[in-house]
C-alpha cells in the first residue's frame, strides 16, 4: 500500500507543479524599463527588485533615472508600511 501511495503522490506533485510559475523573471516591459530606471542606483539589485514589484503592480515606471512619478500615478502612490514610497 504504501508503494502505490507514495507513486500517487509523486504524480500529484509533477502534475500539479506545471501549474506553477516557477521563473522570477518579470515581463521584458518591466525588465527594460527598470533596467534604465535602477542604472545609477547605488544598491542596483534592490532597485531592480523593487522597482520589478512596482511596474508589475502599475504596468508602468517613470521616465529617467531619478523623479518623474508624477508621470506614474500608481507607481508614486505605492508606499512602505514605514509610509515611505517604495517604489525607487
Amino acid at each position: 500500500m504504501k508503494p502505490v501511495f507514495a507513486a500517487f503522490l509523486i504524480v500529484f506533485i509533477v502534475l500539479t507543479s506545471t501549474f506553477f510559475d516557477v521563473t522570477n523573471a518579470g515581463s521584458p516591459f518591466c525588465d527594460s524599463k527598470c533596467e534604465v530606471r535602477c542604472s545609477k542606483a547605488g544598491v542596483h539589485d534592490r532597485c531592480l527588485k523593487y522597482c520589478g514589484i512596482c511596474c508589475a503592480k502599475c504596468h508602468c515606471v517613470p521616465s529617467g533615472t531619478y523623479g518623474n512619478k508624477h508621470q506614474c500615478p500608481c507607481y508614486m502612490d505605492l508606499k512602505n508600511s514605514k509610509g515611505k514610497s517604495k517604489c525607487p
